[in-house]
């Protein structure tokens, strides 16, 4: 008779891994209760941590009553998320904007595709909740992985090991997203998720669908030539266009 699987010391198969998604947020108490809604719905043990930045409306309250741990950090999506990671448990760290949705079966797809230990980081492919021919243009392009067209808006999924690797995110008020990536994309490929994350088009409805693609393309070059993030962020702030602003 064979031997029992308690008398050959078997334990259960663990997981693949286990995630904790990270939401930086600033001032998003219209959206933060669903955004920690969606993710606990999609596995409810998953980790849900919320790195404010400093809000002054309801937005702590309202992610601890809807299930997630609550952390601060210094103001600047950089620096929350990396107060964020430090506080995780998971070994696969997601990090999620508040106004952007995963897809159904998020984690079961990741799981299979982190079973792969070559794949280390990842991004999801891009959809906006506003249907409109040039945004779904934009979006498209995102699909793919280069300096232009990964942002942090689709998602970004790191384990922890290269995250730590990498020395986290700068401690930047914006592209500090591009930067991780930058980082990353030396030292391994950056994998494309074969699912949709759906993010907010609030600021293209606001402004314009072609003037904020034309500002962020700006935005993007003045960065690509050196200019520091900090001072891109400063010199429109004092034209008031709010970019350190989760």
């Amino acid at each position: 008779m064979s031997e029992s699987r308690e008398a050959v010391g078997f334990q259960p198969l663990r997981s693949v891994t286990s995630f904790s998604v990270i939401i930086p947020a600033l001032n998003e108490e219209a959206e933060i209760a669903g955004c920690v809604a969606a993710v606990r719905a999609l596995d409810p043990d998953v980790e849900v941590i919320v790195a404010d930045g400093g809000s002054s409306d309801r937005t702590v309250d309202l992610a601890a009553g809807a299930g997630a741990m609550v952390v601060r950090g210094p103001r600047g999506r950089g620096p929350q998320c990396n107060a964020g990671a430090a506080r995780a448990s998971g070994e696969t760290l997601v990090f999620l904007h508040a106004d952007t949705a995963l897809p159904a079966d998020a984690f079961g797809i990741l799981r299979t595709l982190l079973a792969d230990p070559t794949i280390e980081v990842a991004k999801f492919r891009l959809s906006f909740d506003t249907r409109d021919g040039l945004l779904d243009i934009a979006a498209r392009l995102m699909w793919y992985d280069s300096l232009l067209t990964s942002y942090g808006d689709q998602g970004i999924v790191i384990r922890r090991d290269l995250f730590e690797r990498i020395g986290g995110f700068p401690d930047w008020p914006l592209f500090e997203d591009v930067r991780l990536f930058e980082l990353a994309r030396v030292l391994t490929d950056i994998h494309v998720v074969p699912a949709e994350v759906v993010t907010s088009a609030r600021r293209f409805r606001e402004n314009g669908v072609i003037e904020q693609l034309l500002h962020d393309f700006w935005l993007w070059l003045q960065y690509l030539v050196g200019v520091s993030p900090h001072e891109i962020a400063r010199s429109y702030e004092r034209r008031g266009a709010g970019l350190l602003q989760c």
